[in-house]
C-alpha cells in the first residue's frame, strides 16, 4: 500500500519523541509508514511553534462524519461491484445523508479503494484449484531448455460488442486476484469469434479461425495435422504438446 499522508495526534507525538531521542527521520518514516514530507513538515512545525497540532485548514467542512465514512467503505467492501450511485442511495437510506457521487468516490479513495476493471478467470471448482497447484508444483523447477520443448495451445473467444466491459470493482492495491474482485466466466457460449493458436519459445503457429462447432474430427484434420504436427516435428522427438480437456480435444480419433 502507498504511504499515508496524515498522522493522528498520538502518532504525531510519538514521531516527535523519537526524533528528540535521536531516531533518524527515515526510521520514523519506516515505523509509521508515511511519506518523508509528512515527518519533515511535522518536525518543522514543532521546532517553530512547539506544537504538533495541524493548523486549521481553509475550505468547506466535510459533509460526512467519520462513522459515515466507515459505512461508505463497508458498503463498497460488501459489494465490490456497487457503483458510486448505488452506495450513495444506500447511505441516504441508512443515515439520511445526501452527498454527491464524487464525494462517495473521494471517500473511497481516502481508504485506498479504486474503481478498476475486474480480472477475468475461468470458473474453478476446488478440484480444479488442487489440480492446478499440483501441476505448478510439479513443474516449478523446469529449466528454460525443458520449457522450450513444449508447444502450448489453446482456443480463445473474442467478442466485439459486449456489456461486461462496463463492470467495475472497488479494490485496493494487491487485491486484483482475490475472489471478491475477480469476474468468473464459463468457457463456452457467448463468443462471436473463436480462434485457435499454439506457441513455443521463439515460434508460433498461424491462427486458425474456428467456424461452427469444433468436433474431434475437425480438430484432428483442420488443426492438428496441418498446424500442430509440423511444428512438433521441427521441435524433435522430445517435443511435448500441451492442450486442455475440452471434449473435442479428448476424442478417440485425436488421441490415436
Amino acid at each position: 500500500m502507498p504511504p499515508r499522508r496524515k498522522l493522528n495526534k498520538f502518532e504525531r507525538g510519538r514521531a516527535v519523541a523519537w526524533f528528540q531521542d535521536g531516531v533518524p527521520k527515515r526510521e520514523v518514516v519506516r515505523r509509521l509508514h508515511v511519506s518523508i514530507s509528512v515527518i519533515v513538515r511535522l518536525i518543522q512545525r514543532f521546532t517553530a511553534t512547539g506544537r504538533v497540532q495541524e493548523r486549521r485548514r481553509p475550505g468547506r467542512p466535510k459533509k460526512t462524519t467519520p462513522r459515515e465514512d466507515r459505512l461508505i467503505e463497508r458498503l463498497a467492501l460488501q459489494t465490490r461491484t456497487a457503483s458510486s450511485s448505488i452506495i450513495r442511495r444506500q447511505l441516504r437510506v441508512a443515515t439520511n445523508t445526501n452527498i454527491s457521487q464524487q464525494t462517495i468516490r473521494n471517500r473511497l479513495h481516502g481508504f485506498n479503494l479504486r474503481s478498476r476493471r475486474p480480472a477475468v478467470r475461468p470458473r474453478l471448482t476446488p478440484a480444479h484449484r488442487a489440480a492446478r497447484r499440483a501441476f505448478c508444483r510439479g513443474h516449478v523447477r523446469w529449466t528454460r531448455q525443458q520449457l522450450s520443448q513444449v508447444l502450448f495451445s489453446d482456443e480463445s473467444c473474442f467478442t466485439l460488442n459486449h456489456n461486461d466491459n462496463r463492470l467495475r470493482v472497488w479494490r485496493r492495491q494487491g487485491e486484483r486476484y482475490i475472489d471478491a474482485t475477480v469476474q468468473e466466466k464459463v468457457a463456452f457460449g457467448g463468443g462471436s469469434v473463436i480462434v485457435w493458436g499454439a506457441l513455443r519459445l521463439h515460434h508460433r503457429t498461424p491462427l486458425f479461425h474456428v467456424q461452427g462447432n469444433l468436433t474431434g474430427l475437425r480438430y484432428r484434420d483442420e488443426i492438428l495435422r496441418p498446424l500442430a504436427v509440423p511444428t512438433l516435428q521441427q521441435m524433435g522427438p522430445q517435443a511435448v504438446y500441451q492442450d486442455d480437456n475440452a471434449p473435442p480435444l479428448r476424442a478417440r480419433g485425436v488421441n490415436d
